[in-house]
């Protein structure tokens, strides 16, 4: 019997309308009808201040990056629909990122990464639905110890892409959406039991 996996879902935008907001749940659909238990969470719930060493120095890890650390601490999976803003990730994103990596005292180094699975997808207006920025996505998180699934999707013209319920039009597309989150929980499962 495999364990039941545990994923932890957002979008690396903050924005109401975001197009990887609705990205997001379509591979979160996928990934709970694959028998994940996915927990969906808005970066905008957990205000950050720029990670600043001077400012950890002084007051410590701020209580929003806490609870965070304690929600990736608690799921095997990231399911993460990344917007691209000039050719990369968003500053929301990345810096989501540095401060969950801080680690607490005795806390092994980067404990919130290593030997999780993530799956990784993008939506944007553009021609390469955000595809330059999976890519340094990728590179950061496969260089702090996350096993991230080959597989990835673009969706480009996202203003044009998802209908009125949030669903993806192109039923292709959608599928593949969906397949990604299936994907997720199938890794996840195995390197959880």
């Amino acid at each position: 019997m495999t364990a039941t996996p545990r994923i932890l879902a957002f979008a690396g935008s903050t924005r109401a309308g975001s197009f990887n907001k609705l990205l997001l749940a379509n591979a979160v659909r996928g990934a709970r009808d694959a028998g994940a238990e996915v927990t969906v969470i808005d970066l905008r719930d957990h205000p950050l201040p720029l990670f600043d060493q001077d400012l950890e120095a002084a007051q410590g890890v701020p209580e929003a990056a806490l609870g965070l650390k304690r929600l990736f601490l608690s799921h095997a999976g990231l399911l993460i629909a990344s917007p691209e803003y000039n050719s990369s990730i968003t500053g929301v994103l990345k810096n989501t990122i540095d401060w969950v990596s801080r680690p607490a005292p005795g806390e092994a180094s980067l404990a919130c990464f290593r030997g999780k699975a993530a799956a990784i997808l993008s939506a944007s207006p553009g021609s390469l639905g955000g595809l330059r920025g999976l890519v340094t996505l990728r590179s950061i998180l496969g260089n702090i110890g996350v096993v991230v699934l080959p597989e990835q999707v673009a969706v480009p013209q996202a203003q044009e892409a998802f209908l009125p319920d949030g669903r993806l039009k192109d039923e292709k597309r959608r599928a593949s959406v969906e397949g990604l989150g299936a994907a997720l929980a199938r890794l996840t499962s195995r390197l959880a039991s």
